[in-house]
C-alpha cells in the first residue's frame, strides 16, 4: 500500500503530526511519498530523514497510490487537489491549523482514524468542482482552471465598487454593483460565501450559490442555482484590471476579459468517517447547540 503525503509547515504542532503519521504508517508497512517542497522543509528542520521518495507535480501522483494525507488547513487541502486533480486518490486533512471544515482530523485522533483508512472503514464523500474558462485566454487558468471551494472576481486597485454582469445559461440574471462576486460549490459554502452572508450547503448537493461581496443594493441577495448551469461574468469599473481567484491561487486580467464558471468534469473523493461526519463537523466549528437554553 502508498499513501502520499502533503502539507504547509505550522510553527504550532506540524512535527507531533508528522512523527505520528509516519510512525503509524511505517509501523503498518505503508510506502510513504512526500510532496517534495514539504519533505525538504521536514529534511532542514530534522523532522523525517532522507529515506522517502517524492513528488513534485500532478503527473507523478499515480493513481496506485490508497490515499493522499493532507496535513494543515482547509487551505492546505485546497493545495492538495491541485496535485489529485482527476486521478480518483481520496484525501484525509489532518487538521495543524486553526477553522477546519475540511481538515477534521485532529491530533488525538490520528492512530485511530488512520487505521480506519487502513480497512477502508470510511465513507467517501464526492466534492464537486468548479471550471474556468476565459475569453481572451489566461495562461494562469490553461492548466489549473478548477477550483474546490469558490471562483471570485473582485476589485483590484481602486477602493471604487465594480459591476458584475451576470448571466445564467445565457440568460441575463443582473448586474452586481458590489467588491465582487463569488460563485461557490457546496464544499466552498463554508468558506468566503459564507463570511458573505451565503448559505451553508451538505456537500452533497447539487447546487452552486452566487454570493455578491459587500452589495451596495440592499436586495442583492444569495442565490442557489443548479449545478448544470453555466455562468458568464462581464466586469466594468474605474481600473483596467479586476482580480479572478481559484480557491488561493489568483491572477489579475483586464477588464475587457467574459469569465465562463460551470461544474469541472471530475469530483473529489474526500474521506469522511461515521463520527467526524459533515454535520458533527458543522456543529462543532459554528457552535450549533452551544447555547444550552437548547
Amino acid at each position: 500500500m502508498k499513501i502520499a503525503v502533503f502539507g504547509q509547515y505550522y510553527q504550532n504542532n506540524t512535527a507531533e503530526i508528522v512523527r505520528k503519521v509516519v510512525d503509524f504508517l511505517e509501523s503498518n508497512s505503508i510506502l510513504i511519498s512526500f510532496e517534495r517542497s514539504f519533505l525538504n522543509t521536514l529534511h532542514e528542520k530534522n523532522i523525517v530523514p532522507q529515506k522517502y521518495s517524492s513528488f513534485s507535480n500532478a503527473s507523478e501522483l499515480d493513481a496506485d497510490f490508497e490515499a493522499l494525507i493532507s496535513i494543515g488547513g482547509d487551505g492546505t487541502m485546497l493545495k492538495a487537489a491541485t496535485f489529485i486533480r482527476d486521478k480518483n486518490i481520496p484525501i484525509i486533512g489532518i487538521n495543524a491549523g486553526r477553522l477546519g471544515f475540511l481538515a477534521t482530523v485532529q491530533y488525538e485522533n490520528i492512530e485511530s482514524l488512520l487505521q480506519k483508512v487502513l480497512i477502508k472503514d470510511y465513507i467517501i464523500s464526492k466534492r464537486s468542482l468548479l471550471s474556468v474558462r476565459t475569453v481572451p485566454e489566461y495562461e494562469n487558468f490553461k492548466e489549473l482552471d478548477f477550483a474546490l471551494n469558490e471562483v471570485t472576481v473582485a476589485r483590484k486597485d481602486t477602493t471604487s465598487m465594480i459591476t458584475v454582469e451576470t448571466m445564467l445559461n445565457n440568460e441575463y440574471l443582473t448586474s452586481y454593483w458590489a467588491d465582487g462576486l463569488i460563485v461557490s460549490t457546496p464544499t466552498g459554502s463554508t468558506g468566503y460565501s459564507l463570511s458573505c452572508g451565503g448559505p451553508v450547503l451538505t456537500p452533497e448537493v447539487a447546487s452552486f450559490v452566487v454570493t455578491p461581496m459587500a452589495p451596495h443594493n440592499l436586495n442583492a441577495r444569495p442565490l442557489v442555482i443548479t449545478d448544470d448551469t453555466e455562468i458568464t461574468l462581464k466586469v466594468s469599473g474605474r481600473e483596467e484590471q479586476f482580480l479572478i481567484s481559484l480557491d488561493s491561487r489568483i491572477a489579475a486580467v483586464s477588464k475587457d476579459t467574459t469569465v465562463y464558471i460551470k461544474k469541472a468534469p471530475f469530483t473529489l473523493s474526500v474521506i469522511e468517517f461515521k463520527d467526524e461526519t459533515f454535520l458533527t463537523t458543522i456543529r462543532k466549528k459554528l457552535l450549533w447547540g452551544a447555547d444550552k437554553r437548547n
